[in-house]
């Protein structure tokens, strides 16, 4: 067995410390900024990401009327979007802001482009109809609605929380439940991380602020995250806690590093060259900036605990043990597919994947509808349901072995628990009790199952 070969209990009780006053933690009011990394084509400043607020102790009445939260309930999420009916706010439950679902059993194991599309409708039908409404011919609309929902599809998001008040909440919960909520944004001067701002602002007077120098005096999501940890630093009495929340395993692009305006300047290249053949003097005072104001050494993911949709955050794996697990995966799929040595299993299971049909099984799990050999198969894409047995074990094999390459392949060594990966190894080889009269041809072989076409 992997875990066997996994040291762990050296960890054991500096974990459990560690999730014992997360949990204290979690069980106070808190706010908590999230920076969220930019993904897609990205220009100077659409580099700089997002910004939202995550209250815990408010929760939504409505996407935009807010109340207290009652025992049980997470809270929401709370930022400024552009063009999503009008609004100038809007509050989307913890969960499905991150995932698109209610539950978290029912996150995905390996999240592409179609499958976020789909959970993304589902939510919008169910619980969005009056901000982002069918179109004529009941299809679904665009805009920029699906950005309130299932965030972590797209993006790393870090969480930079702070304790609050249940007085504070009431306070906040007055003030923008009697004002207008009417869209006034504006990308230079009334943008996410200004409203993002203002909402910690309002529990902790200036405590943020923006950067006339780095940021040419706009708000931008990384100054509001570095402003918010010096804030700490000044007030070491007020409780105080980082988060990574990982994007979700799958075929979607990985999320990009975090910039200011100068600094997204100063890096990209389509830019920054041009300037400086046109003007050397300019360019040079770019860089002057950048090195000036630090710009690169700020690390969101320092001393961040792992964000754990199912349980109390956790500290992220190390790198001797990511190391250790990653050449057990290697030398398991090596066993497993000879010829190729496992290295395109993502892929593979991508491609399988994009053919498939998304559905939802008899208790609202997400499942993969594929014909395989002529024949319809259900295939369970969550936690809760990929070992339900209704397909072919080689299937579910194949999913898990994606999720846990595509885990360990990473960007960042700081956004994945031994605990996530130790519980996909172990649904892994449940996998394998059904799978020894199966060989890999079909792995080898794509063509010979299908997506399931309406």
């Amino acid at each position: 067995m992997l875990s066997r070969h996994i040291p762990c209990m050296r960890r054991a009780a500096a974990r459990l410390a560690i999730v014992v006053l997360a949990c204290v933690s979690l069980s106070r009011a808190s706010a908590t900024l999230l920076l969220e990394e930019p993904y897609g084509k990205l220009g100077f400043f659409t580099a700089t990401g997002h910004a939202a607020v995550y209250l815990s102790g408010v929760c939504a009445e409505t996407p935009v009327l807010l109340r207290p939260c009652t025992p049980g309930e997470t809270g929401v999420v709370i930022s400024r979007y552009d063009g999503v009916g009008g609004y100038d706010w809007v509050a989307i439950p913890l969960i499905p802001y991150l995932y698109a679902v209610d539950r978290p059993e029912d996150i995905p194991l390996f999240a592409d482009a179609k499958m976020v599309a789909f959970l993304r409708d589902r939510y919008r039908r169910r619980y969005l109809e009056e901000i982002a409404p069918d179109v004529k011919n009941g299809e679904t609309p665009g805009g920029n609605w699906y950005e309130l929902v299932g965030s972590s599809y797209d993006r790393t998001i870090y969480g930079f929380e702070i304790e609050t008040t249940p007085e504070q909440d009431r306070a906040l919960i007055g003030k923008l439940n009697s004002s207008p909520n009417e869209s006034h944004f504006r990308t230079a001067s009334n943008n996410c991380a200004d409203f993002a701002k203002d909402i910690i602002n309002f529990y902790y007077p200036r405590a943020l602020h923006r950067s006339v120098i780095a940021d040419v005096g706009i708000t931008t999501p990384k100054q509001m995250a570095k402003t918010m940890v010096k804030f700490n630093r000044r007030h070491p009495d007020i409780s105080y806690s980082r988060l990574v929340i990982a994007q979700v395993p799958g075929s979607m692009a990985r999320s990009s590093t975090v910039h200011g305006v100068v600094e997204s300047f100063f890096k990209s290249k389509k830019y920054i060259v041009p300037s400086a053949v046109v003007s050397p003097i300019f360019a040079g005072c770019v860089f002057a900036v950048y090195v000036g104001t630090g710009a690169g050494h700020f690390e969101p993911a320092r001393d961040a605990l792992v964000f754990d949709a199912s349980s109390a955050p956790e500290p992220p794996l190390g790198r001797e043990d990511r190391l250790a697990y990653q050449h057990q995966l290697k030398n398991f799929l090596t066993g497993t597919y000879p010829v190729t040595a496992g290295q395109n299993v993502g892929k593979t299971w991508s491609r399988l994947q994009a053919k498939a049909k998304p559905d939802f099984d008899e208790e609202g799990r997400p499942v993969l509808q594929m014909q395989m050999d002529g024949r319809l198969v259900r295939v369970g894409a969550s936690p809760d349901n990929v070992l339900d047995g209704g397909a072919p074990p080689q299937l579910a094999r194949q999913l898990l072995e994606a999720r846990l390459q595509s885990e360990l392949r990473g960007k960042s060594p700081r956004a994945v628990t031994e605990s996530e990966i130790a519980r996909d190894w172990r649904m892994l080889q449940q996998t394998m009790a059904g799978s020894d009269a199966l060989t890999a041809r079909s792995v080898q072989n794509p063509e010979n199952v299908s997506g399931n076409r309406p």
